[in-house]
Protein backbone atom coordinates (compact mmCIF):
# COMPACT_ATOMS: atom_id res chain seq x y z
CA UNK A 1 0.00 0.00 0.00
CA UNK A 2 3.04 2.10 0.31
CA UNK A 3 3.62 1.86 -2.89
CA UNK A 4 0.47 2.98 -4.60
CA UNK A 5 0.24 5.92 -2.10
CA UNK A 6 3.85 6.81 -2.85
CA UNK A 7 3.13 6.58 -6.55
CA UNK A 8 0.05 7.94 -6.53
CA UNK A 9 1.31 11.11 -4.72
CA UNK A 10 4.42 11.61 -7.10
CA UNK A 11 2.10 11.51 -9.69
CA UNK A 12 -0.19 14.40 -8.07
CA UNK A 13 2.73 16.68 -7.66
CA UNK A 14 3.84 15.89 -11.11
CA UNK A 15 0.74 16.60 -12.94
CA UNK A 16 -0.03 19.41 -10.47
CA UNK A 17 3.89 21.08 -11.95
CA UNK A 18 2.44 20.56 -15.41
CA UNK A 19 -0.43 21.87 -15.12
CA UNK A 20 0.91 25.27 -13.66
CA UNK A 21 3.35 25.04 -16.17
CA UNK A 22 0.23 24.91 -18.94
CA UNK A 23 -1.70 27.59 -17.03
CA UNK A 24 1.48 29.86 -16.80
CA UNK A 25 1.57 29.41 -20.73
CA UNK A 26 -2.10 30.45 -21.25
CA UNK A 27 -2.36 33.69 -18.83
CA UNK A 28 0.83 34.78 -20.73
CA UNK A 29 -0.47 34.20 -24.32
CA UNK A 30 -0.34 37.89 -25.10
CA UNK A 31 2.47 38.51 -22.60
CA UNK A 32 5.65 40.11 -24.70
CA UNK A 33 8.90 38.01 -24.48
CA UNK A 34 7.09 35.15 -22.97
CA UNK A 35 8.55 31.68 -24.00
CA UNK A 36 6.58 28.63 -24.25
CA UNK A 37 6.72 26.62 -20.82
CA UNK A 38 6.93 22.79 -20.66
CA UNK A 39 7.71 20.23 -18.18
CA UNK A 40 10.48 17.44 -18.18
CA UNK A 41 9.00 14.05 -16.99
CA UNK A 42 11.17 11.19 -16.33
CA UNK A 43 10.75 7.70 -13.32
CA UNK A 44 11.61 8.47 -10.09
CA UNK A 45 14.49 6.54 -8.94
CA UNK A 46 14.29 5.21 -5.84
CA UNK A 47 16.70 2.59 -4.04
CA UNK A 48 15.28 -1.14 -4.21
CA UNK A 49 13.80 -2.21 -0.19
CA UNK A 50 16.45 -4.74 1.91
CA UNK A 51 13.77 -6.91 2.17
CA UNK A 52 13.26 -10.70 0.99
CA UNK A 53 9.65 -9.56 0.70
CA UNK A 54 9.82 -7.05 -2.68
CA UNK A 55 11.41 -8.30 -6.15
CA UNK A 56 12.70 -6.53 -8.33
CA UNK A 57 10.39 -6.76 -10.72
CA UNK A 58 7.90 -5.41 -8.64
CA UNK A 59 8.95 -2.32 -7.28
CA UNK A 60 7.83 0.82 -9.21
CA UNK A 61 8.86 4.24 -8.02
CA UNK A 62 6.40 6.53 -9.93
CA UNK A 63 6.94 9.61 -11.48
CA UNK A 64 8.80 13.27 -10.92
CA UNK A 65 9.52 16.70 -12.83
CA UNK A 66 13.15 16.80 -13.84
CA UNK A 67 13.38 20.89 -14.98
CA UNK A 68 10.55 23.72 -16.40
CA UNK A 69 11.85 23.90 -19.75
CA UNK A 70 11.30 26.92 -22.56
CA UNK A 71 10.73 26.72 -26.08
CA UNK A 72 13.94 27.94 -27.75
CA UNK A 73 15.85 27.49 -31.13
CA UNK A 74 19.07 29.48 -31.38
CA UNK A 75 19.12 29.00 -35.29
CA UNK A 76 15.62 30.91 -35.60
CA UNK A 77 16.83 33.03 -32.68
CA UNK A 78 20.17 34.20 -33.98
CA UNK A 79 17.98 35.09 -37.17
CA UNK A 80 15.50 37.03 -35.72
CA UNK A 81 18.17 38.94 -34.03
CA UNK A 82 20.26 39.69 -37.58
CA UNK A 83 16.84 40.62 -39.12
CA UNK A 84 16.05 42.93 -36.65
CA UNK A 85 19.31 45.03 -36.58
CA UNK A 86 19.01 45.26 -40.38
CA UNK A 87 15.60 46.84 -40.55
CA UNK A 88 16.33 49.24 -37.90
CA UNK A 89 19.23 50.42 -39.99
CA UNK A 90 17.11 50.52 -43.00
CA UNK A 91 14.05 52.57 -41.15
CA UNK A 92 16.40 55.13 -39.52
CA UNK A 93 18.32 55.53 -43.19
CA UNK A 94 15.28 56.34 -44.94
CA UNK A 95 13.69 57.87 -42.32
CA UNK A 96 16.28 60.78 -41.98
CA UNK A 97 16.68 60.64 -45.46
CA UNK A 98 13.33 61.53 -46.31
CA UNK A 99 13.47 64.00 -43.91
CA UNK A 100 16.44 65.65 -45.49
CA UNK A 101 14.65 65.66 -48.75
CA UNK A 102 11.94 67.66 -47.27
CA UNK A 103 14.72 70.01 -46.50
CA UNK A 104 16.01 69.97 -50.12
CA UNK A 105 12.82 71.31 -51.36
CA UNK A 106 11.98 71.01 -55.19
CA UNK A 107 8.72 72.74 -55.18
CA UNK A 108 7.98 76.21 -55.80
CA UNK A 109 9.61 77.44 -53.25
CA UNK A 110 12.81 75.35 -53.26
CA UNK A 111 16.12 76.76 -54.17
CA UNK A 112 15.59 75.33 -57.57
CA UNK A 113 12.76 77.28 -58.49
CA UNK A 114 13.89 80.89 -56.97
CA UNK A 115 17.16 80.17 -59.14
CA UNK A 116 15.17 79.63 -62.19
CA UNK A 117 12.86 82.96 -61.04
CA UNK A 118 16.14 84.73 -60.94
CA UNK A 119 17.38 84.16 -64.00
CA UNK A 120 14.31 84.72 -65.43
CA UNK A 121 14.12 87.93 -63.86
CA UNK A 122 16.91 88.95 -65.28
CA UNK A 123 15.43 88.19 -68.61
CA UNK A 124 12.95 90.72 -68.19
CA UNK A 125 15.13 93.21 -67.14
CA UNK A 126 17.40 93.05 -70.31
CA UNK A 127 14.25 93.51 -72.50
CA UNK A 128 13.70 97.18 -70.17
CA UNK A 129 17.13 98.07 -68.84
CA UNK A 130 16.01 101.90 -68.15
CA UNK A 131 12.75 100.09 -65.74
CA UNK A 132 13.68 100.73 -61.96
CA UNK A 133 10.28 97.94 -61.79
CA UNK A 134 12.57 94.82 -63.83
CA UNK A 135 15.39 96.01 -61.47
CA UNK A 136 13.54 95.90 -58.27
CA UNK A 137 11.82 92.73 -59.19
CA UNK A 138 15.45 91.16 -59.91
CA UNK A 139 17.23 91.98 -56.52
CA UNK A 140 13.60 90.26 -54.83
CA UNK A 141 14.39 87.42 -57.13
CA UNK A 142 17.62 87.06 -55.47
CA UNK A 143 17.07 87.64 -51.87
CA UNK A 144 14.55 85.26 -52.65
CA UNK A 145 17.36 82.32 -53.98
CA UNK A 146 19.60 83.56 -50.83
CA UNK A 147 16.38 83.01 -48.52
CA UNK A 148 15.79 79.42 -49.89
CA UNK A 149 19.52 78.25 -49.76
CA UNK A 150 19.37 79.76 -45.70
CA UNK A 151 16.11 77.57 -45.59
CA UNK A 152 17.66 74.30 -46.96
CA UNK A 153 20.53 74.42 -44.62
CA UNK A 154 18.50 75.07 -41.72
CA UNK A 155 16.35 72.07 -42.57
CA UNK A 156 19.91 69.99 -43.44
CA UNK A 157 21.21 71.71 -39.78
CA UNK A 158 17.69 70.34 -38.20
CA UNK A 159 18.16 67.29 -39.43
CA UNK A 160 21.79 66.67 -38.35
CA UNK A 161 20.59 67.87 -34.93
CA UNK A 162 17.66 65.24 -34.84
CA UNK A 163 19.86 62.37 -36.05
CA UNK A 164 22.79 63.02 -33.20
CA UNK A 165 20.02 63.14 -30.61
CA UNK A 166 17.79 60.26 -31.76
CA UNK A 167 21.82 58.22 -32.46
CA UNK A 168 22.23 59.16 -28.33
CA UNK A 169 18.81 58.30 -27.25
CA UNK A 170 19.36 54.61 -28.84
CA UNK A 171 23.05 55.12 -27.08
CA UNK A 172 21.24 55.73 -23.84
CA UNK A 173 19.10 52.82 -24.25
CA UNK A 174 21.95 49.85 -24.83
CA UNK A 175 23.38 50.97 -22.46
CA UNK A 176 20.42 50.75 -20.01
CA UNK A 177 19.69 47.36 -21.56
CA UNK A 178 23.55 46.13 -20.80
CA UNK A 179 23.17 47.41 -17.31
CA UNK A 180 20.16 45.51 -16.40
CA UNK A 181 21.32 41.93 -18.64
CA UNK A 182 24.48 42.45 -15.89
CA UNK A 183 22.29 42.40 -13.05
CA UNK A 184 20.37 39.28 -14.86
CA UNK A 185 23.58 37.36 -15.36
CA UNK A 186 24.27 37.74 -11.87
CA UNK A 187 20.90 36.53 -11.01
CA UNK A 188 20.62 33.46 -13.48
CA UNK A 189 24.59 32.60 -12.04
CA UNK A 190 23.00 31.94 -8.68
CA UNK A 191 19.32 30.76 -10.07
CA UNK A 192 18.72 27.06 -9.68
CA UNK A 193 18.50 25.29 -13.70
CA UNK A 194 15.57 23.73 -14.48
CA UNK A 195 13.19 26.27 -12.57
CA UNK A 196 10.80 28.19 -13.04
CA UNK A 197 12.73 31.18 -11.75
CA UNK A 198 15.58 30.43 -14.05
CA UNK A 199 13.14 30.46 -16.99
CA UNK A 200 11.86 34.01 -16.40
CA UNK A 201 15.34 35.28 -16.15
CA UNK A 202 15.79 33.63 -19.34
CA UNK A 203 12.92 35.49 -20.96
CA UNK A 204 13.91 38.41 -19.51
CA UNK A 205 17.49 37.97 -20.71
CA UNK A 206 16.11 37.26 -24.33
CA UNK A 207 13.93 40.50 -24.56
CA UNK A 208 16.94 42.79 -23.41
CA UNK A 209 18.93 41.02 -26.31
CA UNK A 210 16.39 41.80 -28.83
CA UNK A 211 16.18 45.14 -27.92
CA UNK A 212 19.78 45.69 -27.91
CA UNK A 213 20.21 43.63 -31.61
CA UNK A 214 17.06 46.36 -33.19
CA UNK A 215 19.48 49.22 -31.76
CA UNK A 216 23.17 47.91 -32.08
CA UNK A 217 24.30 44.86 -34.80
CA UNK A 218 25.53 42.66 -31.66
CA UNK A 219 26.84 39.00 -31.56
CA UNK A 220 25.60 36.68 -28.51
CA UNK A 221 26.94 33.62 -27.31
CA UNK A 222 25.00 31.86 -23.75
CA UNK A 223 27.24 30.06 -20.68
CA UNK A 224 26.20 26.61 -19.79
CA UNK A 225 24.08 28.84 -16.82
CA UNK A 226 22.28 31.24 -19.61
CA UNK A 227 24.28 34.23 -19.32
CA UNK A 228 25.01 35.82 -22.09
CA UNK A 229 28.22 37.49 -23.78
CA UNK A 230 27.90 40.44 -25.90
CA UNK A 231 29.98 41.81 -28.75
CA UNK A 232 29.87 43.73 -31.72
CA UNK A 233 28.97 42.06 -34.79
CA UNK A 234 32.24 41.35 -36.70
CA UNK A 235 34.45 43.40 -34.23
CA UNK A 236 34.76 40.25 -31.35
CA UNK A 237 37.32 42.46 -29.48
CA UNK A 238 34.82 45.16 -29.17
CA UNK A 239 32.77 43.70 -25.89
CA UNK A 240 30.03 45.06 -24.82
CA UNK A 241 28.88 42.81 -22.06
CA UNK A 242 31.09 39.68 -20.17
CA UNK A 243 29.26 38.34 -16.98
CA UNK A 244 28.58 40.87 -14.85
CA UNK A 245 30.66 43.46 -16.29
CA UNK A 246 28.64 45.93 -18.82
CA UNK A 247 30.74 48.19 -21.12
CA UNK A 248 28.96 51.31 -21.78
CA UNK A 249 29.24 52.32 -25.68
CA UNK A 250 29.14 56.36 -26.89
CA UNK A 251 28.51 58.54 -29.89
CA UNK A 252 30.44 61.81 -30.30
CA UNK A 253 28.88 64.41 -33.19
CA UNK A 254 31.39 66.12 -34.74
CA UNK A 255 31.72 69.80 -36.12
CA UNK A 256 30.21 68.75 -39.79
CA UNK A 257 27.42 66.58 -38.02
CA UNK A 258 28.77 63.18 -38.42
CA UNK A 259 28.87 60.64 -36.15
CA UNK A 260 31.64 58.53 -34.42
CA UNK A 261 30.64 55.15 -32.19
CA UNK A 262 32.97 54.41 -29.31
CA UNK A 263 32.92 51.28 -27.59
CA UNK A 264 35.28 48.89 -25.36
CA UNK A 265 38.41 47.52 -27.06
CA UNK A 266 40.94 45.75 -24.93
CA UNK A 267 41.69 47.85 -22.61
CA UNK A 268 40.34 51.22 -23.35
CA UNK A 269 37.59 53.05 -25.42
CA UNK A 270 38.18 53.17 -29.28
CA UNK A 271 36.15 54.27 -32.34
CA UNK A 272 34.37 51.88 -33.91
CA UNK A 273 33.27 51.00 -37.53
CA UNK A 274 29.21 51.15 -38.43
CA UNK A 275 27.60 48.97 -36.38
CA UNK A 276 24.00 48.39 -37.80
CA UNK A 277 20.93 48.40 -36.16
CA UNK A 278 19.36 51.26 -35.60
CA UNK A 279 22.64 53.10 -34.39
CA UNK A 280 24.55 51.83 -37.51
CA UNK A 281 21.79 53.39 -39.62
CA UNK A 282 22.12 56.84 -38.05
CA UNK A 283 25.95 57.16 -38.17
CA UNK A 284 25.18 56.31 -41.63
CA UNK A 285 22.62 58.40 -42.75
CA UNK A 286 24.52 61.44 -40.59
CA UNK A 287 27.60 61.11 -43.17
CA UNK A 288 25.00 61.21 -46.03
CA UNK A 289 23.43 64.58 -44.02
CA UNK A 290 26.92 66.14 -43.78
CA UNK A 291 28.10 65.37 -47.88
CA UNK A 292 24.54 67.14 -48.98
CA UNK A 293 25.37 70.33 -46.10
CA UNK A 294 28.98 70.25 -47.69
CA UNK A 295 27.32 70.21 -51.21
CA UNK A 296 25.03 72.66 -50.61
CA UNK A 297 27.41 75.39 -49.18
CA UNK A 298 29.52 74.66 -51.84
CA UNK A 299 26.77 75.52 -54.45
CA UNK A 300 25.85 78.68 -52.51
CA UNK A 301 29.07 79.84 -52.36
CA UNK A 302 29.91 79.62 -55.62
CA UNK A 303 27.07 80.99 -56.48
CA UNK A 304 27.54 84.57 -55.17
CA UNK A 305 31.08 84.38 -56.72
CA UNK A 306 28.99 83.74 -59.64
CA UNK A 307 26.96 86.60 -59.47
CA UNK A 308 29.15 89.26 -57.51
CA UNK A 309 31.67 88.21 -60.42
CA UNK A 310 29.19 88.84 -63.27
CA UNK A 311 28.28 92.31 -61.18
CA UNK A 312 31.56 93.67 -60.84
CA UNK A 313 32.07 92.79 -65.21
CA UNK A 314 29.08 95.52 -65.41
CA UNK A 315 27.99 99.07 -65.04
CA UNK A 316 25.18 99.87 -62.30
CA UNK A 317 22.70 102.81 -63.31
CA UNK A 318 24.98 105.49 -62.58
CA UNK A 319 27.60 103.86 -64.81
CA UNK A 320 29.90 102.93 -61.92
CA UNK A 321 31.57 99.27 -62.00
CA UNK A 322 29.10 96.84 -60.57
CA UNK A 323 29.26 96.01 -56.18
CA UNK A 324 28.58 92.80 -54.70
CA UNK A 325 24.88 91.79 -54.58
CA UNK A 326 25.48 89.10 -52.44
CA UNK A 327 27.37 88.22 -49.11
CA UNK A 328 27.85 84.31 -47.64
CA UNK A 329 30.06 84.49 -44.32
CA UNK A 330 31.94 81.30 -43.10
CA UNK A 331 28.83 79.16 -42.21
CA UNK A 332 28.22 78.87 -46.05
CA UNK A 333 24.36 78.45 -47.12
CA UNK A 334 23.21 79.39 -44.20
CA UNK A 335 24.32 82.82 -44.18
CA UNK A 336 24.21 84.05 -47.79
CA UNK A 337 21.93 87.08 -48.26
CA UNK A 338 21.68 89.95 -50.65
CA UNK A 339 24.12 92.89 -50.01
CA UNK A 340 21.93 95.54 -51.20
CA UNK A 341 18.54 96.83 -51.55
CA UNK A 342 18.97 99.53 -54.60
CA UNK A 343 17.43 98.88 -57.43
CA UNK A 344 19.92 101.14 -59.21
CA UNK A 345 22.88 98.64 -58.18
CA UNK A 346 22.16 96.13 -60.51
CA UNK A 347 24.51 96.27 -62.98
CA UNK A 348 22.49 96.24 -65.92
CA UNK A 349 25.20 97.42 -68.45
CA UNK A 350 28.31 96.37 -69.79
CA UNK A 351 31.50 97.68 -69.77
CA UNK A 352 31.13 98.84 -73.34
CA UNK A 353 28.71 101.13 -72.22
CA UNK A 354 25.62 98.79 -73.81
CA UNK A 355 22.24 99.40 -71.42
CA UNK A 356 21.28 95.15 -70.80
CA UNK A 357 25.12 93.82 -72.08
CA UNK A 358 25.41 92.74 -68.75
CA UNK A 359 22.08 91.12 -68.60
CA UNK A 360 22.66 88.64 -71.60
CA UNK A 361 26.23 87.87 -70.46
CA UNK A 362 24.41 86.74 -67.54
CA UNK A 363 22.54 83.76 -69.06
CA UNK A 364 25.61 82.18 -70.56
CA UNK A 365 26.90 81.78 -66.57
CA UNK A 366 23.91 79.58 -66.15
CA UNK A 367 24.59 76.34 -68.18
CA UNK A 368 27.03 74.09 -65.64
CA UNK A 369 26.04 76.42 -62.85
CA UNK A 370 24.13 76.87 -59.49
CA UNK A 371 20.87 75.36 -60.93
CA UNK A 372 22.27 72.51 -62.97
CA UNK A 373 24.29 71.43 -59.36
CA UNK A 374 21.29 72.19 -57.21
CA UNK A 375 18.93 69.62 -60.06
CA UNK A 376 21.67 67.10 -59.27
CA UNK A 377 21.73 67.05 -55.98
CA UNK A 378 18.02 67.06 -55.54
CA UNK A 379 18.32 64.09 -57.71
CA UNK A 380 20.55 61.97 -56.40
CA UNK A 381 19.24 62.52 -53.03
CA UNK A 382 15.71 61.81 -54.45
CA UNK A 383 17.39 58.49 -55.56
CA UNK A 384 19.23 57.87 -52.68
CA UNK A 385 16.02 58.31 -50.37
CA UNK A 386 13.90 55.66 -53.06
CA UNK A 387 16.44 52.89 -52.78
CA UNK A 388 16.34 53.51 -48.34
CA UNK A 389 12.62 53.20 -48.72
CA UNK A 390 12.69 50.28 -50.70
CA UNK A 391 15.48 48.62 -48.68
CA UNK A 392 13.46 49.14 -45.46
CA UNK A 393 10.21 47.83 -46.63
CA UNK A 394 12.45 44.56 -48.01
CA UNK A 395 14.30 43.78 -44.67
CA UNK A 396 10.83 45.03 -42.50
CA UNK A 397 9.41 41.87 -44.32
CA UNK A 398 12.20 40.13 -43.64
CA UNK A 399 12.07 41.01 -40.03
CA UNK A 400 8.52 39.91 -39.64
CA UNK A 401 9.21 36.53 -41.08
CA UNK A 402 12.19 36.11 -38.97
CA UNK A 403 10.03 37.23 -35.87
CA UNK A 404 7.07 34.65 -37.28
CA UNK A 405 9.48 31.87 -37.57
CA UNK A 406 10.75 32.01 -34.13
CA UNK A 407 7.58 32.57 -32.63
CA UNK A 408 6.35 29.32 -34.29
CA UNK A 409 8.70 27.67 -31.73
CA UNK A 410 8.62 30.30 -28.93
CA UNK A 411 4.82 31.16 -29.01
CA UNK A 412 1.56 30.14 -27.34
CA UNK A 413 -0.94 28.07 -29.28
CA UNK A 414 -3.72 28.13 -27.28
CA UNK A 415 -5.42 24.98 -28.83
CA UNK A 416 -2.34 23.09 -28.12
CA UNK A 417 -2.54 24.05 -24.26
CA UNK A 418 -6.48 23.15 -24.14
CA UNK A 419 -5.36 19.68 -25.22
CA UNK A 420 -2.33 19.42 -23.01
CA UNK A 421 -4.50 20.54 -20.30
CA UNK A 422 -7.02 18.22 -20.51
CA UNK A 423 -4.36 15.35 -21.04
CA UNK A 424 -2.69 16.16 -17.53
CA UNK A 425 -5.96 17.08 -15.91
CA UNK A 426 -6.88 13.48 -16.71
CA UNK A 427 -3.25 12.29 -15.78
CA UNK A 428 -3.72 14.62 -12.08
CA UNK A 429 -7.42 12.81 -11.76
CA UNK A 430 -5.62 8.97 -12.44
CA UNK A 431 -2.98 9.63 -10.07
CA UNK A 432 -5.80 10.66 -7.27
CA UNK A 433 -7.53 8.01 -7.69
CA UNK A 434 -4.42 5.43 -7.65
CA UNK A 435 -4.55 7.40 -4.28
CA UNK A 436 -8.30 6.62 -3.71
CA UNK A 437 -7.37 2.76 -4.43
CA UNK A 438 -4.27 2.44 -1.83
CA UNK A 439 -6.75 4.07 0.90
CA UNK A 440 -10.06 1.72 0.30
CA UNK A 441 -7.44 -1.72 -0.29
CA UNK A 442 -5.60 -0.53 3.21
CA UNK A 443 -9.17 0.14 5.25
CA UNK A 444 -10.32 -3.50 3.28
CA UNK A 445 -7.62 -4.57 5.30
CA UNK A 446 -8.19 -3.24 8.46
CA UNK A 447 -11.49 -4.28 8.59
CA UNK A 448 -10.66 -7.87 8.39
CA UNK A 449 -9.14 -7.51 12.08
Amino acid sequence: MSDLLSIGASGISAYKTALSAISDNVANAETPGFTRRSTAQREQLTALPMTPVYRGNMVFSGTQITAITRAYDQFRDQEARAASAEAGSAEARARWLQTAENALDDGDAGIGARLTAFFNAADALASDPANPMPRQALLSALDAAAGAFRTAAGGLATTATGVAKEAQAHVDAVNGSLAALAKVNLALMRSEPGTAAQASLLDERDRLVDDISGRLDIDASYGADGTATLTLAGNKAAKLLSGVMANPIAVAQAANGTLTLFASVGDGTQSVPLAGGAIGGLIDVAATVADRRASLDAIATDFAATVNGWSAAGRDAAGNPGQPLLAIGATGAASLAIATTDPAAVAAASADGTPNGNLIALQSLRSGGAEDRMAALVAGHAQATAQALTQADVTATRRDAALIARAEVTGIDLDREAAELIRFQQAYNGSARIIQVARETLQAILDLF
